[in-house]
């Protein structure tokens, strides 16, 4: 720990408004950096060109520089194949922008004080995401420590948009060293953050875990950030940051552009020193430009005190006043579950191009043969179609049958996800299967980014939220969904603790029922139920073999699906009689699997749909 510098931050910003550089990003990538690059890595390849652009910052007129480690935490690094770098490259940020602070104040006369950057993770934090609240801040108390050793003044937690891992960050900050410590979060042009918490509420919070300065930067520009600055202040010895995007960018020959002027800056600089700020730069866009016209609006000035008191809205008092509305449109299988019928579904998929005729012929099928559901596939092995949702509205409206949308973490962020979600409950769609998803590489675009800022027990906290008229934040919706929620289940994986331990999440995670990995084997499904029979409606996954190629192709290319020596022998034998024998083969295991499940589903290889019939005879 390298926290015996002399260090007068706290005191110079009780006396004059401070001015911080701007980005870090953008100019690297304006000096021809592409996005696809790990700018953090920047340091240790191109270390001239950190130490210009903390130069031209200085001398803009920036009191304060952020090292180059927004992405630096190991969590990010592995993503770039950089973390067994992640010592050298922090500990390398702190020593270049500390070496262009000291001589910049020898040549300039005046203090420069360096903050250590510390971005977000990049993936949210459970009850949604995956990472458990102890290891983010592990993953923070690791980065920080390297920047305090290496000589930081300070440390800049920012651009969080999650006040749970804003917590942990200042947490991890506060156990690692006693540097001042500046908390901002992002917030959207509606003035809260992405997970909805208000400017008031986080600038309490972040001040109570033992940030010294509260504020917020990204995202939007001036003239969000300045209202989000006048409904934080208010509070006692708080000291307030403010550092805007240059706006939104826009995408321009090739290039993405920030269009808020450097002079447009430097009037809004102004009103937020009339709001009370203490530090002003910028963030994402912004140049040395930007910093300079900041410098010229505010100059040399004391921070002004604004005489008002921040009063807080309680959830509770917030909730009080939702209108959580009774939907009274349910899921049909609720009541089939409940009554022991055997619940009987057909997977179909929606078309790989614009044709959706047959699948609308075979839904009628299904109706007309007492199929109780028809399951709509999201794009499965990370095969583009069109997407369920469009199928299932059609289904809706055309066949009037239930049906089950599968819902991927792959190809959607939160956003997305929520937004989709409740798309679906307003097109009367009730009843959803969330899945973790295929990833990319395996399908017809291996070159596709996946998403998967949550798995499948992300999502079913997700939906389980939303049925409670709650977001992810747990901020009131207005009026809750109606979803019944399904789980996949696998009884065959290759590690079965860990299987059955995420069965337990789902379970605790709301899901309603479970629909199982497709089976050509009792014995697993029979220690599948000897431990959640009972606790879980499960619905059968029964896949008809359509030749001996299928067999194989399934068998040894298909992840998680085991075909029995036995069973592949059959098909072998069978010859042109494949169809036929895999029909007479599904029904048999049917039969023989019943008793231990509440339903079936029956996935017709390439939308056959008379071999899905052919099998459900047996009941």
């Amino acid at each position: 720990m390298n926290d015996n510098r002399p260090n007068n931050f706290l005191e110079i910003l009780r006396e004059r408004i401070l001015i911080c550089d701007g980005a870090m990003g953008t100019q690297l990538y304006d000096k021809g950096i592409t996005f696809d690059h790990c700018f953090d890595a920047i340091n240790m390849s191109h270390p001239q060109l950190i130490r210009d652009i903390h130069s031209a910052y200085i001398d803009a007129g920036a009191d304060i520089i952020e090292t180059n480690t927004f992405g630096g935490n190991r969590f990010r690094l592995t993503h770039h194949g950089f973390e067994d770098k992640l010592d050298d490259i922090n500990r390398t940020a702190a020593n270049l922008a500390r070496e262009v602070a000291d001589r910049k104040k020898i040549e300039l006369g005046r203090d420069v004080f360096v903050a250590g950057s510390v971005g977000p993770l990049g993936k949210p934090l459970e009850p949604i995401g995956k990472i458990k609240h102890e290891e983010a801040r592990a993953y923070f108390a690791e980065q920080i420590q390297i920047l305090a050793d290496g000589g930081v003044d300070l440390i800049m937690i920012e651009t969080i948009s999650d006040i749970e891992e804003a917590k942990e960050a200042v947490a991890a900050a506060r156990n690692v060293t006693s540097l001042p410590i500046v908390a901002q979060m992002s917030f959207t042009e509606d003035g809260k953050t992405l997970m909805g918490n208000k400017p008031q509420e986080v600038a309490k919070i972040l001040k109570s875990l033992g940030a010294d300065v509260v504020g917020a930067n990204c995202s939007v520009g001036p003239q969000v950030l300045l209202e989000v600055l006048e409904k934080m202040n208010g509070m006692d010895d708080v000291f307030f940051s403010i550092q805007p995007n240059a706006g939104l960018p826009r995408y321009v020959g090739g290039r993405y552009i920030y269009l808020a002027s450097p002079d447009y800056f430097g009037e809004y600089a102004k009103l937020m020193v009339a709001a009370g700020v203490h530090i002003i730069g910028g963030c994402c866009g912004t140049t040395p430009d930007h910093i300079r016209s900041i410098r010229n609006a505010v100059g040399i000035q004391a921070p002004r005190k604004v005489d008002k008191k921040i009063t807080l809205v309680e959830p509770e008092e917030v909730a009080a006043k939702s209108q959580n509305r009774e939907d009274t449109h349910h899921s049909s299988l609720i009541g089939k579950f409940k009554s022991g019928k055997f619940v009987i579904s057909v997977e179909l998929d929606p078309p790989r191009g614009l044709n959706y005729e047959k699948v609308i012929e075979g839904a009628v099928l299904c109706k007309k043969n007492n199929v109780d559901a028809i399951n709509i596939a999201d794009n499965p092995l990370a095969k583009a179609g069109m997407t369920p949702l469009a199928m299932a509205s059609l289904i809706n409206k055309s066949v009037h049958i239930e049906t089950i949308l599968h819902f991927s973490c792959r190809d959607r962020n939160l956003l997305a996800m929520q937004s989709e979600l409740m798309s679906a409950h307003v097109m009367d769609i009730r009843t959803i299967l969330g899945i973790t998803g295929d990833p990319p590489i395996v399908g017809d675009y291996p070159n596709a980014t996946g998403v998967f800022d949550v798995d499948s027990i992300g999502l079913i906290k997700l939906i389980t939220n939303l049925n409670q008229g709650i977001d992810l934040a747990g901020k009131p919706i207005g009026s809750k969904t109606n979803f019944f929620k399904a789980c996949a289940v696998n009884p065959t994986p290759v590690d079965l603790a860990r299987e059955h331990e995420r069965i337990e999440q789902k379970i605790a995670g709301g899901a309603d029922f479970a629909m199982s990995q497709v089976l050509y084997d009792l014995k697993p499904l029979e220690e599948y139920a000897k431990k959640f029979k009972g606790r879980i409606p499960v619905l059968l996954g029964i896949m008809p073999l359509r030749n001996a190629k299928h067999a194989q192709f399934m068998h040894n290319e298909i992840p998680d699906i085991t075909i029995p020596e036995k069973i592949q022998e059959r098909m072998n034998k069978a010859g042109d009689r494949g169809q036929a024998e895999g029909v007479q083969i599904a029904k048999e295991f049917l039969k023989e699997a019943k008793h231990l499940v509440e339903g079936v589903y029956v996935m017709p290889p390439f939308n056959k749909f008379e071999m899905a019939f052919d099998v459900l005879e047996v009941l």
